[in-house]
């Protein structure tokens, strides 16, 4: 201070051009930053972009091929089971002819309702299909078959099942199963067994095994309706893949 003047210090035109110029560079410097951050984050996004778009045609095209083979395995399914299904048939109605078996006149609805009430038959389901005189080689026929053998055997026995019948006749004829009373065989000293009986066991064996050609004729129906259940389900997907998941991929692929 002199002359009671304040002097105030001002710095050098050139220190503070050093400033500036120092700050145009940091600013200059930071705006390169931004600019190329900013330009990362972009390439990052459209590289992100172009991934998913790759990860959907892959996906899209996996449930396309997917589709086929599935389709494929449907198709090879239905045609095994249909196959199976009318080879299981031809078999069954084969055996059947090969017995040469045909329906008595009286297996008829009406026939068959006299014979039972002449018989003494009461509570007893009467078949309402009719046999008469004809082949039996079919699952139906066989079916049908088994019902009338079963009224012939009650006609057989009066009525009476196999667990009612004695296993033995007595020495008046009469059925009992009390072998100390059965009657015995004079030639072969063996007790002498109810043919009655007998004849509801063989009526039993032969209605049995008509029945399950009945039933496997029934099984061979439900394998071939499966198999064409199945062979149009496939199909219709193997449509649907090649009409719609096949262009959908192919389209993506164009947009890339």
């Amino acid at each position: 201070m002199s002359g009671g003047t304040a002097r105030v210090y001002t710095p050098s035109l050139s220190a503070t051009e050093q400033l500036r110029g120092l700050e145009e560079v940091a600013e200059s410097t930071i705006e390169r930053v931004r600019v190329r951050i900013a330009a990362l984050r972009a390439d990052s996004r459209a590289r992100s972009n172009a991934g998913d778009s790759n990860r959907g045609v892959i996906v899209k095209k996996l449930f396309a091929y997917g589709g086929i083979g599935a389709s494929v395995i449907l198709i090879a399914f239905g045609i095994g089971a249909t196959w199976v299904g009318v080879s299981g048939r031809d078999q069954v109605r084969s055996n059947l002819k090969l017995e040469q078996i045909t329906g008595t006149p009286d297996m008829t609805p009406s026939a068959i309702k006299a014979e039972a009430a002449k018989a003494g038959l009461t509570n007893v389901s009467l078949p309402s299909c009719s046999v008469a005189n004809k082949a039996v080689n079919t699952g139906a026929r066989a079916h049908c078959f088994a019902n009338y053998m079963r009224i012939h055997a009650l006609e057989a026995t009066g009525g009476q099942v196999y667990a009612q019948l004695g296993q033995y006749l007595d020495k008046n004829g009469k059925a009992t199963s009390d072998k100390a009373l059965a009657a015995k065989d004079p030639k072969t000293g063996q007790l002498v067994s109810n043919p009655t009986r007998n004849v509801w066991i063989t009526e039993t064996a032969l209605s049995t095994a008509l029945n399950q050609a009945f039933f496997a004729e029934q099984v061979s129906y439900f394998g071939i309706v499966t198999g064409i259940a199945l062979l149009l389900t496939g199909v219709g997907f193997l449509v649907l893949t090649i009409g719609v998941l096949l262009p959908a991929a192919a389209e993506e692929k164009k947009k890339e």
